[in-house]
């Protein structure tokens, strides 16, 4: 790969003939692909990014996430960047939330119907979203791949193809799979005459065209995968079609989608873990977490079946267990959208929040939620503002935090709203620098105005 194929984004904010948009400068070298991490400045200092600093920002990104990944220039290729710049629809964004069922379900968006946030491409492609709709027809062989990677997950998507376009889902891959026989798992899309027709995994297990029976490539069809340990199911249309123990398969990858030839579109994707450990959040909640404040301030705790009521602060409720990656799903509601509380992670043991903090608050600047008054429900705070606020918080939300190795990512009611790479040093406090070793998970009572409900927390490791 080289380096011109990882595609980074930043945003700013501006407005166009008075009504709100959100603005991403695409830096697409290669292809016109959005993935991106937004920087992130304290609420007073936020200022609108200039091509030329976005394209620093993102040309730092690259180069880390190359060396991350251990990819070197195999090509020999350079370029210079191209700067484009799309318009995203707040409404759209926020209509891109999940049901209630679904959130409690812990499903997620990977992609948001609107851009590829949250994803980068190997490879040169015209890689695309229109109508909400990933599509992809020319170029080489190219990969669509999640920022993160992950182990064990349930995964859907809708997808449509032209009926001889060669395609896949990829599983736990590297951004260029090697070898779909012993590591990456490739969930074929092809025509009744390939080798793996769609349905197969390639070169593992074969679904015969009579398995596959009538198919309309000219239809929308939904893939539902769930991988866990070596343990693979698949249903396409609702009708389980695969059952088996991969024999061989790399514990954690990178999902991507494969243009290899002819026209294919993707959308609804979606995923959410599995094995959740949920913590204590009622009246046994001292089971799962250690209680511990400021000296000389108010905090209360108090817990019924519904959860833990956290009010004054400065506190926080610290979990007895560690975790260094991991998939955490949270609900809670606050009194107010300016209430001020967060959930810490990978905090160093036994200290007062001292970890990345996830914010929790909802406030907006004159009711725009493109204007995050304190960086937004979902930023990785003094790292990374959220890109809108969803919400006012004052009714039940979820919020997720995915952390793997240095990147995280967060969603708020099933909408991506940080994809942040950590380049920092590695330091002991992540206040400081990196840290991807195990530490504790806190939520916190921010001060004597915090008043919020904190229904469930539940985290699966990756």
């Amino acid at each position: 790969m080289s380096k011109q194929n990882i595609i980074p984004t930043s945003s700013s904010i501006c407005y166009l003939e008075g009504r709100p948009l959100l603005i991403v400068f695409l830096i697409a070298i290669g292809c016109q692909v959005m993935c991106g991490c937004s920087s992130s400045k304290r609420p007073e200092e936020r200022t609108v990014e200039t091509n030329e600093v976005a394209a620093e920002t993102a040309q730092a990104n690259i180069e880390a996430a190359v060396e991350d990944v251990g990819i070197t220039n195999n090509a020999g290729r350079s370029a210079s960047p191209i700067n484009e710049a799309i318009e995203l629809s707040v409404e759209d964004l926020l209509s891109a939330q999940l049901s209630q069922a679904e959130l409690a379900d812990g499903w997620v968006r990977l992609f948001d119907g609107q851009s590829l946030f949250g994803w980068f491409a190997f490879g040169d492609a015209d890689w695309s979203v229109a109508d909400g709709v990933i599509r992809v027809s020319e170029g080489e062989r190219s990969y669509l791949c999640t920022s993160f990677q992950i182990s064990d997950f349930e995964l859907e998507l809708d997808f449509r193809s032209d009926a001889t376009t060669n395609s896949g889902v990829f599983l736990r891959t590297e951004p260029e799979p090697q070898d779909v026989a012993t590591e990456s798992l490739e969930l074929n899309i092809a025509p009744p005459d390939n080798a793996f027709p769609t349905g197969s995994f390639v070169n593992r297990q074969k679904l015969s065209t009579e398995e596959l029976g009538d198919f309309d490539t000219d239809q929308w069809h939904t893939y539902r995968v769930r991988l866990e340990g070596s343990h693979v199911q698949v249903a396409l249309d609702g009708r389980d079609i695969m059952d088996f123990e991969a024999e061989s398969v790399s514990p954690r990858g990178y999902i991507s989608l494969q243009h290899n030839s002819g026209r294919v579109e993707f959308k609804n994707i979606r995923m959410r873990p599995i094995h959740s450990e949920h913590l204590a959040m009622d009246s046994g909640w001292e089971s799962s977490w250690i209680k511990s404040q400021t000296e000389g301030v108010d905090f209360q705790v108090e817990a019924d079946d519904k959860g833990i009521h956290l009010t004054g602060g400065l506190g926080q409720l610290e979990s007895k267990n560690q975790y260094d990656d991991f998939f955490l799903n949270a609900s809670y509601s606050l009194a107010r959208p300016d209430v001020n509380s967060g959930i810490f992670f990978r905090c160093i043991p036994g200290k007062m929040l001292d970890g990345y903090e996830c914010q929790v608050n909802h406030a907006m600047v004159e009711g725009n939620p493109l204007q995050p008054a304190d960086a937004g429900a979902g930023a990785i705070f003094r790292r990374v503002d959220a890109r809108l606020v969803v919400g006012d918080g004052t009714k039940p939300t979820h919020i997720a935090i995915l952390a793997s190795g240095p990147q995280i990512a967060t969603w708020v009611n099933g909408v991506q709203m940080v994809d942040f790479l950590d380049q920092r040093a590695p330091d002991e406090n992540p206040r400081r620098g990196l840290r991807t070793q195990a530490g504790t998970i806190a939520i916190q009572a921010h001060d004597p105005t915090t008043d919020v409900v904190f229904y469930t927390v539940a985290v699966s490791s990756l």
